[in-house]
């Protein structure tokens, strides 16, 4: 990472700010308020597209594992529905930010917050190394590689920005769906663009689609289910 964007730790949290451009605000990690908070009392429960891709209707209270951590906006979806989410982040830079993030929520006296937060672990981790070595059988994988950066607004503009810069690109996704599939017992769920193509060229079984973004799923592979 250049030393353009850097975490400084203000007296409310982490952040991280762009050295170059401040006033463009800063990255940070808020499952107390805002849009988390908003997304989790608003966004309508098992019935959005992602507790449909996870597959909420069949498994009850599944593990997760979160292979491409991010800001942990979907992990922290998917623990409001009910699931163990194992959260696996290889930049130490967002590993920081979630960290801050998870213990920030965890400090309120928001009790379901808290709930929801004690079913979040956080890992540092290469997914890649993580998936391979491990003995956990997940119920479920979950992978949302780097998008393509999108120009709409100025938001996604900068989040977008700082991710590239501190993560940078998702160069081994396609073997990191080959691994998942050898360990995930019911699916493994891939987040794209609604239009992109399908990732490592690999037909999905089934597809759940919005309008923005879509959702591939993948069943495990032969050798895991013999």
């Amino acid at each position: 990472m250049s030393n353009r964007y850097q975490l400084v730790q203000t007296a409310e949290r982490l952040e991280l700010q762009d050295s170059l451009d401040p006033k463009i605000g800063a990255v940070y990690v808020d499952f107390a308020e805002g849009k988390a908070r908003h997304r989790w009392l608003f966004g309508g429960g098992k019935g959005q597209d992602i507790a449909k891709a996870i597959g909420l209707h069949k498994i009850k209270q599944p593990h997760v594992i979160d292979a491409t951590a991010g800001l942990g906006r979907e992990a922290f979806v998917l623990a409001s529905l009910g699931c163990h989410v194992t959260l696996l982040e290889r930049s130490p830079i967002m590993y920081a930010l979630l960290a801050d993030g998870l213990k920030r929520a965890s400090a309120t006296d928001d009790e379901p917050l808290q709930a929801i937060i004690s079913r979040m672990h956080l890992e540092h981790q290469d997914a890649l190394n993580w998936l391979a070595t491990t003995a956990t059988k997940p119920d479920v994988v979950y992978l949302d590689p780097m998008f393509p950066e999108r120009q709409k607004t100025a938001l996604v503009q900068k989040e977008m920005r700082f991710l590239h810069e501190v993560v940078g690109e998702d160069t081994d996704s396609a073997e990191l769906l080959s691994l998942a599939r050898r360990i995930a017992k019911h699916r493994v769920t891939v987040k794209r663009p609604r239009l992109a193509p399908e990732l490592a060229d690999l037909k999905p079984a089934f597809v759940i689609s919005g309008k923005a973004v879509r959702f591939d799923i993948y069943l495990p592979s032969r050798e895991n289910r013999e």
